[in-house]
């Protein structure tokens, strides 16, 4: 169950991320530890999430924690990047996510399609397949700028 706060948190966290040039993936808050943990996951969409771009969300949240008030008692703020790149590159990764969900954006569009969905089958030389409801996709790997997994974020 979401803590009532979590809420409050995320319109106070949104605007931080937005002005580092970050986004917010998830937000916990553990009441049952002492003291309670907030935990802020964020993501850089521009490179690799780093430690620097936690410290300065870290920095600029508690700032803003703190002004506001929204947590009363003493806490711990926790901000990481959630692990995994959503970025598929290698072929180990194409091995490994093998039929997760995708999204394969493409440039110029590849039969009127810019951005196509759907689970991963293969890649070989000059295709990427993807599974749209048990239809194969073959989609030219030279017209493919990105491959990442579909999180539904």
């Amino acid at each position: 169950m979401t803590h009532p706060l979590v809420t409050q948190i995320i319109e106070l966290a949104k605007p931080v991320a937005e002005e580092l040039e970050l986004e917010i993936v998830g937000i916990v808050f553990h009441t049952n530890q002492r003291p309670p943990v907030l935990r802020v996951d964020i993501r850089n969409p521009q490179k690799d999430t780093g430690l620097d771009d936690c410290e300065r969300m870290s920095r600029a949240l508690e700032n803003s924690l703190d002004a506001t008030e929204i947590i009363p008692d003493a806490y711990v703020l926790e901000v990481s990047s959630p692990g995994i790149s959503r970025q598929i590159e290698t072929d180990r990764e194409f091995i490994s996510f093998k039929g997760f969900p995708i999204i394969i954006s493409t440039s110029p569009p590849y039969e009127g399609k810019q951005d196509w969905i759907g689970k991963l089958v293969r890649r070989d030389e000059t295709k990427i397949y993807l599974n749209q409801k048990g239809r194969i996709v073959g989609i030219p790997r030279s017209q493919v700028t990105r491959v990442q997994l579909d999180e539904g974020i």
